[in-house]
Order: C-alpha cells, then sequence, then structure tokens
C-alpha cells in the first residue's frame, strides 16, 4: 500500500523537462537585468532575446513529450511577467528612462502592469468557452514576447548608431513608446498568433520562403541591430493586416469550413 502511494508521488521525466526550460528562460532574463545594471546592454538584450526564444520551445517540448500539466502552464506565466515584463522595463530604465526620474518609472511600472494584465486575461480566455476554430489564428494583443520586443526598440535605434537627441529627450519619447506598447498589449486588438497557420505555399514558391527564412537568419547575424529595427517595424504593419483579415473573417457565414 505504501509502495502504491509511493509510485503515485512519482513525477514523470517528460513533466521535469519543460519546467526546466521555463527556469532556464526565467535565469536568462534576470541575467539580462543584471547585466543592464552593469551598463552592459548589448547582452542583456542578448539575454531577453534568449529568453524569448526559448518561452517559444518549452510549450512545444511538453506537447512533444506530453509533459503538459498545469503546474507547467502556471510556471510560464510567471515566467513570462518576469522575462516580457519586469526585465524590458528594467533594462529600458537604465538604459534611458532613468533621465526623466519618476516620470521614466512610472512608464516602466505602468508597462509591467500591462504585461500582467495580459497574461491574465490569457489564462483566463483558456479556461473559458471554446472559441470558432478561424479566432485561434489570433491573439488578443500583442502577446508579451513580442511586447517584450516591441519594448526595447528604443535600444535597437541606439546601437545602430541613430542619435535621436539629447538624452532627457529620448527618455521621454521611450516612455512614450513603451506606455503605447503596454496599451498594445493589453488591448483586445487580433494579431497573428503564428501557431495555427494552415497557409499551403505554392510548389513553386516553397525554395524563394526557405531561401528568405535563410536571408533573414543570416541579416540578424550579420547586422542584429538593423534588423531587428526594421522586424518591429515591420511587427506594427503586420498589426493593420490583422486587424482586417480579423474583420473579414468576422463578415464570412458562420459555416465557413476550416482552413487546411
Amino acid at each position: 500500500m505504501a509502495a502504491r502511494a509511493g509510485e503515485r508521488r512519482r513525477i514523470p521525466v517528460r513533466h521535469i523537462v519543460p519546467n526546466l526550460v521555463t527556469i532556464v528562460a526565467i535565469c536568462a532574463g534576470m541575467t539580462g537585468m543584471r547585466l543592464a545594471f552593469e551598463g552592459r546592454f548589448e547582452l542583456a538584450v542578448g539575454l531577453v532575446i534568449v529568453a524569448a526564444l526559448l518561452d517559444g520551445i518549452d510549450g512545444r517540448i511538453a506537447r512533444m513529450l506530453k509533459g503538459q500539466s498545469r503546474f507547467g502552464a502556471e510556471m510560464d506565466s510567471l515566467a513570462d511577467i518576469v522575462n516580457f515584463g519586469v526585465v524590458p522595463a528594467t533594462v529600458l530604465y537604465a538604459f534611458s528612462l532613468h533621465n526623466v526620474g519618476p516620470t521614466g518609472w512610472i512608464a516602466a511600472l505602468l508597462y509591467v502592469s500591462t504585461c500582467a494584465l495580459r497574461l491574465a486575461r490569457f489564462n483566463t480566455m483558456l479556461e473559458g468557452p471554446k472559441r470558432p476554430a478561424w479566432q485561434t489564428k489570433f491573439f488578443t494583443g500583442v502577446p508579451a514576447p513580442a511586447g517584450a520586443g516591441l519594448a526595447l526598440f528604443p535600444v535597437y535605434l541606439s546601437f545602430t548608431g541613430i542619435d535621436i537627441g539629447e538624452p532627457r529627450l529620448t527618455a521621454a519619447l521611450s516612455a512614450v513608446h513603451l506606455l503605447l506598447v503596454g496599451f498594445l498589449m493589453a488591448s483586445r486588438i487580433p494579431t497573428w498568433s503564428g501557431k495555427t497557420i494552415s497557409v499551403r505555399v505554392r510548389r513553386d514558391y516553397v525554395i524563394p520562403v526557405m531561401l528568405g527564412v535563410v536571408l533573414y537568419i543570416v541579416l540578424l547575424a550579420t547586422f542584429l541591430w538593423e534588423t531587428l529595427t526594421v522586424t518591429v517595424a515591420a511587427y506594427y504593419v503586420s498589426i493593420f493586416f490583422s486587424l482586417r483579415d480579423y474583420r473579414r473573417h468576422l463578415r464570412m457565414p458562420e459555416a465557413e469550413p476550416e482552413e487546411g
């Protein structure tokens, strides 16, 4: 009887591995925050990017190993608040927001608050009624990892050599931009999720698409900050197209068959 109870208390390794990835992501984000305090901003931003990449694979690892659990889902949300809320806000505050004193700190606090609200709403929606299949192609608001990438846009610009102006003006503009990102995360604006894309690529377009992906990776490796700057601009533009796509689906009959 006791032996059976001991067996029930054992946790499968497949449940542990995704959580380890999540913990490593938290460590990467927190280390980035420490590096920001030390003035090593390029490495700090790099670790935020690493945390975002790890966040993108921990769920996939869990599904691949069939190791999904409520514990893992809760840990993932807590990691997102740290890595994509607290860390980017702190890095940006250390980089420029401190130049406008309490105003910069208030902007950082509001950004973290909107990130927490966005993640709480996301978790609530998971437990709510099932949405139509086509709606799974969209997030409600900008997701937290993308929000972190957008929030650090002023840092990318600085690393490319673009000088906006004197430090207080740069800090003020960064604070306004940070509040804009926070608004987009907490908003109900539909944005493409990228998780359930079922678009079929024509056979003669497969090679150009693959070359385009390779080119983007090469550009990231060669011109990291310039490529990230352009990526942020492209993401902002994509919001308008995702909103148009969402409204197009709303106008379609409810009996529309699922694509794919």
